[in-house]
């Protein structure tokens, strides 16, 4: 554009053409398509398109080389894909929000691509960033409790917040941070000791796992009643395609909505088990009988086949 620029005022100035006349010069004589010239040319007027020919060729020429090395050493395909995962960070929607990439995030991480659930994960090591981006995730590398960065992967538009961060403490201000944003947003919280989570609570998490306990009693749990604990991982695991568990929720427009499990026919009409219905109020029952009322807002926890399961929440909306 500055050769343009330059061209165009060099034939207003020393051949006194007008501007329409002088842009057109210039355009015909920087690409070399070498039509007639417009007007006679004085001797300075040829030295200047001597100049003009000879910049317009050179500026090609390292604009070419420039968009060559940028092919060779990558740059610029590293800048499309920064542009590209810019893109589908706006784009993300429903989606959970991974907070630290290590032994527990990364295992987060693996069952949300069994399941197909659209997550984005938050770390300070460029490296744990660069592996998920690897393997095709969404990663950015950031410090998770900064108001700014869960802005921009989207917290206004996520379903879930899961701060697995190192350390008890960024725990504790990665939550404080997401709950400013998002009063709303359902918020899982790491926690290393009960102490830690009772802060963990307080600072706005909407549950606490302690996975070391969670483990040790897994492990006390599998010496004891070995047939139970397979039998709820078999349920429980995404890889299994014959079984399945899940959460239902009740439209309040829903047919099922204000009608009894037996009289909504849920066994038989959609070959499913209701294991326990959460009420709307946080309420669990477990185990409900024939006859208890479903109401719009209730969570069904059901076993069943994959199909089946889709068709029920089909109904359920």
């Amino acid at each position: 554009m500055s050769v343009v620029v330059v061209g165009t005022s060099g034939y207003v100035v020393i051949e006194g053409w007008s501007a329409w006349d002088a842009f057109y010069m210039t355009i015909t004589t920087v690409s070399t398509v070498g039509y007639r010239e417009l007007h006679e040319l004085s001797r300075a007027g040829q030295v200047f398109t001597s100049g003009l020919i000879i910049m317009g060729v050179g500026t090609a020429f390292y604009t070419f080389s420039l968009l060559i090395a940028a092919l060779v050493d990558g740059s610029l395909h590293r800048r499309l894909e920064k542009r590209r995962r810019a893109r589908m960070l706006d784009d993300l929607k429903d989606h959970v929000i991974v907070c630290g990439y290590g032994r527990i995030g990364s295992i987060v991480a693996e069952q949300f691509d069994r399941e197909r659930v659209p997550y984005v994960v938050i770390d300070r090591d460029p490296e744990r960033v660069h592996a998920v981006l690897e393997r095709g995730g969404l990663a950015v590398a950031a410090d998770a409790s900064r108001e700014e960065v869960l802005q921009r992967v989207g917290i206004a538009r996520a379903r879930a917040l899961i701060a697995a961060v190192g350390s008890d403490a960024e725990n504790v201000y990665a939550i404080l941070s997401a709950r400013g944003l998002r009063p709303d947003l359902f918020i899982v919280g790491r926690a290393d000791s009960e102490d830690a989570g009772r802060k963990l609570l307080r600072a706005g998490a909407s549950r606490v796992i302690a996975p070391y306990k969670i483990g040790a009693m897994q492990i006390a749990q599998t010496a004891i009643r070995p047939a139970v604990v397979d039998f709820v991982e078999l349920a429980t695991s995404s890889e299994n395609l014959e079984l399945a568990m899940e959460q239902v929720r009740i439209g309040d427009a829903s047919s099922l909505a204000g009608r009894s499990i037996v009289d909504a026919n849920l066994r038989q009409r959609f070959g499913v088990i209701v294991v326990g219905i959460q009420r709307a109020d946080g309420r669990m029952e477990f185990n409900p009988p024939p006859d208890v009322t479903m109401r719009g807002g209730d969570q069904l926890v059901v076993l069943g086949r994959p199909e089946s399961l889709r068709e029920l929440e089909a109904a359920a909306q």
